[in-house]
């Protein structure tokens, strides 16, 4: 694989999911680096007479970036992102969103996925406070927002409880973003009167969801179901056991929002095996609901619905090629 040096962002290590060689060498990589930048930032500190503690920590800010489109960034997200001196991400957070970190930045990959996590969550605590002692502005990049299934609650009490200060940054979750992109309200009078984010997360990698399926059996509400392509043949036939109706029409989104976006819908007694039929990976979100119904993409056929990711794909395109050339090269 070919390495080429990044113009901007100083990144610690980008890692490819499907890179079995990296991921072996990760903490031999990464490590030597992270101590290099401890020890600048340390004797900086007791060069400005900060020795003893005497200036405080610094920041650490948990940071929302949405679902993916970078221009669904909050204003603030975006100034803390440019200001920070490292930023620790994982896979949720998109390419796009990753150019804007500053050119001085360091970038710290410490993403999970099935079967592989690059830092346990007690590394990551550690990371964050290690760096906010030595005075560093920290940032922690979290996909959607970081207080809806972010983890972004244990990292603050952690920080917190040792007397760092933490500042939440929120963005906008999977469900609001994703549900808008294709046009279906979460809520519509007469038709859904509440929404229900659930995990689809298992309690040991298995297949069978966490929470009790009847009582999300509603057909009133609109449930949205986050990390749960594992656990979603169990799911559904579950909620049409408890009540939901098999009819029930519903939606799969893998990537939302970006120009890597798919789609599938389809009712409720059939997704899980249309799901299955597309190949659609991790990160994907789930709605089912009759609010799927309003959507102006359920009635059509696939191929339409594929043409019109594809338009999106060719506006990202456009975009991107009259940028005005201040995006950040990185290692890939």
């Amino acid at each position: 694989m070919a390495v080429q040096k990044p113009s901007g962002a100083n990144l610690i290590l980008l890692v490819p999911p499907d890179s079995d060689s990296v991921r072996q060498d990760d903490i031999a990589l990464q490590l030597p680096e992270l101590k290099n930048m401890l020890r600048v930032l340390r004797e900086k500190r007791e060069s400005e007479g900060c020795g003893g503690g005497h200036c405080g920590p610094g920041k650490v800010f948990l940071v929302g970036t949405g679902p993916g489109d970078p221009e669904l960034l909050t204003l603030k997200a975006v100034r803390v992102i440019q200001s920070a001196d490292l930023l620790l991400y994982d896979r949720l957070v998109s390419e796009d969103v990753l150019d804007l970190v500053g050119a001085d930045a360091r970038l710290l990959y410490v993403g999970k996925t099935a079967g592989y996590h690059s830092r346990t969550q007690e590394e990551i605590h550690e990371l964050l406070l290690s760096f906010a002692e030595a005075g560093a502005t920290v940032v922690r990049l979290k996909g959607g927002d970081p207080l809806v299934f972010g983890r972004g609650g244990e990292e603050m009490d952690f920080l917190q409880q040792q007397g760092i200060q933490v500042k939440v940054i929120p963005g906008i979750t999977a469900a609001s973003g994703i549900a808008a992109e294709l046009g279906i309200p979460l809520t519509q009078r007469c038709v859904a009167n509440s929404v229900r984010f659930l995990t689809g997360h298992s309690r040991k990698g298995g297949t069978d969801p966490l929470f009790v399926a009847e009582n999300a059996s509603d057909t009133d509400s609109t449930l949205v179901v986050y990390m749960g392509l594992s656990t979603f043949p169990a799911l559904s036939l579950k909620l049409i056991h408890y009540g939901l109706p098999p009819d029930t029409p519903a939606v799969a989104v893998e990537r939302g929002t970006t120009p890597q976006q798919r789609t599938v819908f389809a009712e409720l007694k059939d997704l899980a095996q249309q799901i299955m039929s597309a190949h659609l990976v991790s990160p994907t979100l789930i709605i089912i609901g009759k609010v799927v119904a309003l959507s102006p993409l359920w009635p059509l056929s696939l191929k339409e619905a594929s043409s019109l990711v594809e338009a999106k794909k060719t506006y990202f395109r456009l975009r991107n090629n009259h940028a005005d050339g201040q995006g950040i090269k990185r290692l890939s």
